[in-house]
């Protein structure tokens, strides 16, 4: 029988699930690989418009630490069902939901539902769960980043007058 995955330390931290020593979580804290980040830049498969999306996403997840070179693909994809799901949104708006048909035995008018607004409705009923799904992996919903653990910088000490003065020689 297989395990589960290995959840990162702070998220484990987090859920207040801890059942580690300080010098476990120390030791896994320094041990788990951190993907850069030196290369976030839309995929040339984006279009100019939501290339421009892209860029502007990815900088205010940089700016917290939640995006690195691997999720590139994983944001192109969000944009890419957001922009579908939109198009159908919009399309949807544009068809009645029920449709006058005249009955084929009596002649009388009869409303029904329209078929093409019911496959429409599930064209944007799976767009929306992808961008849902998409949006919450990303981080870029409300309970989502509530779920998040974000990454700290490290905190820059600010040397005391004794180590100005004499750097590395104490």
């Amino acid at each position: 029988m297989a395990g589960r995955n290995k959840q990162p330390i702070n998220l484990i931290l987090l859920k207040g699930k801890s059942h580690l020593t300080k010098e476990q979580i120390e030791e896994r804290t320094k041990t788990e690989v951190k993907a850069p980040a030196d290369d976030v830049k839309p995929p040339k498969y984006l279009t100019k418009t939501l290339k421009k999306e892209f860029t502007e996403i990815a900088s205010e997840l940089q700016r917290i630490d939640l995006i690195t070179n691997l999720d590139v693909d994983a944001l192109a994809r969000f944009l890419l069902a957001r922009e579908q799901y939109v198009r159908v949104t919009k399309e949807l708006r544009s068809i009645p939901p029920t449709i006058t048909v005249e009955h084929p035995e009596t002649g009388k008018k009869l409303k029904v539902a329209n078929e093409q607004y019911g496959d429409m409705l599930l064209a944007q009923d799976k767009l929306f769960k992808q961008c849902r799904a998409a949006a919450s992996d990303l981080g870029l919903t409300i309970s989502s980043r509530c779920r998040l653990v974000v990454p700290k910088k490290p905190e820059e000490k600010n040397p005391t007058e004794e180590e100005q003065l004499f750097g590395d020689a104490l």
